[in-house]
């Protein structure tokens, strides 16, 4: 059921964000060099790699590291890479990955390839069964600002409590945050 639901929504929000989604191309081609997306090697259900788009936001020699680690993250940003993370539009590439099946909308998001530690403590606590999402719990209660382990707490949480009553919640509390911009570091 909950495939079927990612799957129609996806379609939905494909159709109804193809022109935000162009504009935003458009924007990334005529403000900064190299491609409009960028493919990030990430970790999904059963920590399988697969390769994740994103609208790039930064610029192509930044290094391939979570954007935390990073000393000083807005100079690696592009003319309109802080928009576009405010406002969490870098991410509708993934609607993509979505309807392949690679994520589901709500899930814990996907760790990269070299966050070890998150990967370690996600299986620990069986997390890695699940696919990841486009948004989860820990996006909305605190996003960059969660500790590693504070963010693997709440996705162990969402395993949990895992239903579609709570993932409407999870979805309607997510657009929210991303219309207000909250919880966005860089």
């Amino acid at each position: 059921m909950k495939c079927f639901f990612d799957v129609v929504l996806s379609l939905i929000s494909l159709v109804i964000l193809s022109i935000p989604m162009l504009i935003v191309a458009l924007l990334l081609k005529l403000t900064s060099k190299g491609p409009v997306l960028y493919w990030s090697d990430r970790i999904g259900r059963n920590n399988i790699t697969f390769r994740m788009p994103k609208f790039r936001t930064m610029r192509n020699d930044t290094p391939a590291v979570a954007t935390h680690l990073l000393k000083d993250p807005d100079r690696f940003l592009n003319q309109v890479g802080k928009f576009l993370r405010k406002y969490s539009l870098d991410e509708l590439p993934q609607l993509f990955s979505i309807i392949k099946g690679d994520m589901s909308f709500v899930g814990p998001r996907p760790a990269l390839f070299n966050q070890d530690d998150l990967i370690k403590l996600r299986t620990e606590k069986g997390v890695h069964a699940i696919a990841p999402g486009l948004t989860g719990w820990a996006q909305i209660n605190g996003r960059d600002d969660l500790s590693i382990p504070a963010k693997v707490d709440y996705d162990e949480y969402y395993l949990t409590h895992r239903s579609i009553v709570f993932d409407v919640k999870i979805l309607l509390m997510t657009f929210y945050q991303a219309l207000m911009g909250k919880g966005v570091k860089h």
